[in-house]
């Protein structure tokens, strides 16, 4: 390794963060088990790498840097070369690692190199660092009984196991943070991220053993129509002729999108999962890469290891109880470029409401010692849509320019009902009569008002769906006979009154 290859430099955060995890190199045992955070755009490969760069020549011991993608590997193998480090990607070519092999730095996929370990075909002599990239997927625990004697460095955006059962806390001694998100945004070392979210009600969601939404549920909610409609009128109203990344949770839904958007007259669409092959990935990302308002709709796999900083929006059309995933999903978006400093991000999911926002400062800390506690408190489904309150885009506000009354609180109407013992069904009388005269005042006939009535949807359902929480009668179908009664009454009293 020549110090004269070294090219690139850390930034005073970066730097600050090494030089604490070389204090504990120096006063740890030389097993020690240590876990560092750095958000999504941070540049942890950068930090790890410069730590290999460094760690091999104060110690002159060899270094073995876990993924568990194999592009994951080939992307960390790249950095190493630019940083100086000549390395080793332990892939399906390279069957075994003999004692006496003069590399310094290997890069190994986890599922690879348990096969060789298993196999006994991988000899590492004086290999004294274990460098784990994305340490909160539990696949990498399998290895930790090859490595006892060595020091383990985790690295991870988000330092909470991927499986509640198996906290991070149980094979880490200690975590070190780095710089947070809203401190990365402020030095401009990370995009401004503007969330818009769109009600969204997810009963109809069944949550699996792994904690998450599953996969099947998901997709019956987000491959309906109405689902399908609220996605392109979001991308229409936020996001277009930007480049967009969608992420969905399901392949079903995901095809659907592109059909959908396609439909629509969008010939800048493409979609991507896991089922394709490594050509066919390729030429998409490439597509999109090169494609200024392109549209990629896709499911998993761009959720770590992909960098593509002319990302001008992110739609999350789809809920996730994972803040992993969650910090993931917005990442793609993060980074910044000479023209980009700010990006947006369309939720369809609940998610900022569940997390909060991106910027939100955490107490990684405390999540590392009492994940179990972080996640109990998180917001409910129930409590999500309870407190959701939909506001009128100024897009749609345009359309009524001869109206200075818009808003109606249903919760507050309720409550007056109650104290003046009238019948709770006058809240939405009043809510029609409010709605009618907003269409009427800005109408001149009747098929104008028509169509400004539906363009009220989004706000009558979610008026609707306060009704009855406020009456305590929230099954499924009757929410969707009361909207459509809704509907018909409101047409009937634009009749009377156009």
């Amino acid at each position: 390794m020549s110090e004269s290859k070294k090219k690139k430099k850390l930034y005073d955060y970066q730097q600050k963060d090494l030089d604490h995890i070389f204090e504990r190199f120096e006063n740890c045992p030389p097993d020690y088990k240590l876990l560092y955070q750095l958000p999504t755009g941070g540049g942890k490969t950068v930090v790890f790498s410069e730590i290999t760069r460094k760690y091999i020549q104060n110690k002159n011991k060899k270094v073995l840097i876990l993924t568990h993608r194999i592009e994951l590997c080939l992307q960390t193998s790249k950095m190493l070369e630019e940083f100086g480090v000549s390395n080793l990607v332990i892939d399906s070519k390279v069957k075994e690692v003999q004692s006496d092999d003069k590399h310094m730095c290997y890069v190994a996929m986890v599922e690879t190199l348990n096969n060789r370990l298993q196999d006994k075909v991988v000899d590492f002599k004086d290999l004294g660092l274990i460098i784990i990239d994305e340490a909160h997927y539990n696949s990498f625990r399998k290895l930790f009984k090859f490595f006892e004697q060595s020091f383990l460095l985790g690295v991870t955006a988000t330092p909470l196991s991927s499986n509640i059962k198996l906290p991070m806390k149980d094979n880490y001694a200690e975590l070190i943070c780095g710089s947070s998100i809203s401190f990365l945004v402020e030095q401009g070392f990370l995009a401004k991220a503007t969330t818009y979210t769109y009600d969204v009600s997810l009963g109809a969601l069944k949550v699996g053993i792994n904690g998450d939404y599953t996969v099947k549920s998901s997709e019956l909610l987000y491959g309906n129509v109405l689902m399908q409609n609220k996605l392109i009128y979001a991308y229409k109203e936020r996001c277009f002729g930007q480049k967009t990344l969608i992420f969905n949770n399901g392949i079903n839904t995901s095809k659907q999108v592109y059909t959908n958007f396609t439909e629509a007259g969008f010939d800048n669409i493409r979609h991507l999962d896991s089922t394709m092959t490594k050509t066919e990935r390729d030429e998409v990302i490439t597509w999109f890469r090169e494609t200024n308002d392109a549209i990629l709709t896709s499911v998993g796999i761009l959720t770590t290891g992909f960098d593509e900083p002319t990302i001008r929006c992110i739609i999350m059309n789809r809920a996730t109880k994972s803040p992993t995933l969650y910090y993931q999903m917005i990442g793609r978006g993060s980074r910044v470029l000479p023209d980009k400093d700010s990006f947006k991000v369309i939720d369809l999911g609940n998610n900022a409401a569940r997390f909060g926002l991106w910027t939100e400062e955490l107490d990684w800390q405390k999540i590392f010692k009492a994940p179990d506690l972080y996640l109990l408190n998180l917001a409910t489904d129930d409590d999500i849509e309870r407190n959701f309150k939909y506001y009128m885009s100024d897009d749609l506000k345009a359309k009524f320019p001869n109206s200075t009354d818009m808003e109606f609180d249903i919760k507050a109407e309720s409550k007056r009902a109650l104290a003046t013992g009238e019948k709770s069904s006058v809240v939405l009388d009043r809510s029609i009569e409010q709605h009618a005269r907003m269409v009427v005042e800005n109408s001149t006939d009747i098929v104008e008002a028509f169509s400004l009535a539906r363009e009220l949807d989004e706000d009558i359902s979610f008026r609707v769906k306060q009704y009855c929480y406020q009456i305590a009668k929230s099954t499924r179908n009757y929410k969707d006979w009361l909207q459509e009664d809704y509907r018909s009454r409101l047409k009937k009293i634009i009749l009377m009154k156009i």
